[in-house]
């Protein structure tokens, strides 16, 4: 086998993305290849600033092969899945000794290495990325713990996001009032504008409950104990304001309102509302908007302290797919799963647009194209769903799930329709075991506008 065979061309192929290289595909093909060439056995732990462990294994062709140079990008990507997919700042390998100090100086001295070190290790687990060989992994062990599903008394539920934030009034999980202001806090410097924005729909929301009780709110990024350690939405605020103002702003607003606060990632409330909602558990929710969301409950119901930002793991592995366009990484889902893919297809469909427009306007143009069933916006759709397809079963080697869920504006109209219909016909010719599984899961209208609010307002308990 040559190094081309260990990057297979899938069966389903994208017509405005002929370099596709599905991730796992790739890795299938990787595996089966050192396993025919004596393969060497590799463990990976991931260890998180509370202790927790995580176990995974692969195999890799022994040092003197002639494929053994592909043993560190093979490595390196399952690594980055799984610091972006469960989060951690140590990593311990076993059989693997030699790609220990080559890791190492990678989180120190790469672009993409030092991004990931920056934000899963410093941000979020309080250590720069360290790698260790040893003879043995730590034992594996963590804590999944139910949260939310408390429906009881005068709550808000507010939910941010790039593009807008919602809140609504809640009284004994029913919604009384709901609203949803744009905003763009992206690259907002000043902090206070975030600050007001979120009091503003609080405030707002709050005219309308006899009090409040209780206050639960999503946000995109990465939050542990209400706390902010790493997050889009603030992205254009630099560090020591952040450490600042943005760091504990969601205590200190729990604080003002003197009521319990609690504030988790927007995939995982999304995944909550959807297990709410269909009254199931094993759900891995995906949200395709203005990036990729995403969010996990596990098989008994519960939250797990995994991160699932998975708009940062690879699900490509061209040498050549496309980067994210703030990481600078290859082949992560943002490019993939979000507003950003149709921007980046919408060149080569044949479509004409003004190239100026911001990525939520060209969805626009697409949307209404594929409701007149125009082909080039279908094949927009046909890559997506595709993507989706194959990605699944990339998934389901780190999740274990039953339901996916859908949403986001990528996900609405015919176009959403195809994306699911695609990734059905993918699943069913490659991976026929997961088709017969899985069943997706698209939240109706009410549920879009009341379920994520009515999951937010339901996070803390009140005693």
């Amino acid at each position: 086998m040559s190094e081309t065979d260990l990057l297979p061309e899938p069966k389903f192929l994208p017509e405005l993305h002929p370099t596709y290289r599905p991730a796992i595909l790739a890795n299938q093909a990787f595996r089966e290849s050192a396993r025919a060439n004596s393969a060497v056995d590799v463990g990976i732990a991931l260890e998180q600033a509370d202790g927790s462990v995580f176990h995974h294994h692969t195999v890799v062709f022994p040092a003197d092969h002639g494929l053994a140079g592909n043993n560190f990008r093979h490595v390196e990507r399952i690594i980055k899945f799984l610091l972006w997919q469960r989060g951690g700042w140590k990593i311990h390998l076993t059989g693997a000794d030699d790609l220990v100090p080559r890791l190492q100086d990678y989180y120190q001295t790469n672009t993409f290495g030092k991004f990931d070190d920056d934000v899963i290790g410093v941000k979020n687990n309080d250590h720069s990325i360290e790698v260790i060989g040893c003879t043995e992994l730590p034992k594996e062990h963590f804590e999944a713990r139910p949260i939310g599903r408390n429906l009881n008394g005068c709550r808000i539920g507010f939910d941010l996001g790039g593009s807008d934030r919602k809140a609504a009034a809640v009284v004994d999980g029913e919604v009384k009032f709901s609203e949803e202001i744009e905003w763009d806090p992206y690259f907002e410097p000043d902090p206070d504008y975030h600050y007001q924005g979120i009091m503003n729909s609080l405030k707002r929301a709050a005219e309308h409950l006899p009090r409040v009780d209780a206050i639960g709110g999503s946000a995109a990024g990465c939050y542990s104990h209400n706390r902010v350690t790493w997050a889009s939405l603030f992205r254009g605020v630099e560090p020591k304001l952040f450490d600042e103002k943005v760091r504990d702003m969601f205590l200190n607003i729990g604080r003002e309102w003197g009521v319990p606060l609690e504030v988790l990632n927007d995939g995982e409330v999304t995944a909550l509302a959807g297990s709410m909602a269909m009254g199931k558990n094993g759900v891995l929710g995906i949200a395709m908007g203005t990036s990729q969301g995403g969010g996990y409950i596990d098989m008994n119901g519960n939250i797990t302290t995994w991160l699932s930002e998975l708009a940062f793991a690879p699900v490509d592995m061209h040498p050549n797919a496309p980067a994210d366009e703030w990481s600078g990484d290859l082949g992560c889902g943002a490019q993939y799963f979000s507003q950003q893919a149709v921007g980046r297809l919408l060149p080569a469909s044949g479509i004409d647009y003004d190239s100026t427009l911001k990525l939520p306007e060209q969805l626009k143009i697409v949307q209404a194209l594929m409701e007149q069933g125009d082909e080039r916006a279908l094949k927009i759709y046909d890559a997506i769903g595709i993507y989706l397809g194959y990605s699944l079963a990339h998934y389901a080697e780190f999740y274990d799930y039953e339901y996916v869920l859908l949403l986001g504006r990528v996900t609405t109209g015919p176009g959403g329709e195809h994306i699911i219909e695609r990734s059905k016909e993918v699943m069913e010719a490659e991976f026929p075991d997961l088709a017969k599984r899985v069943k997706f899961h698209i939240p109706d209208e009410t549920e879009k506008r009341h379920g994520q609010a009515i999951a937010a307002a339901s996070l803390p308990r009140i005693d």
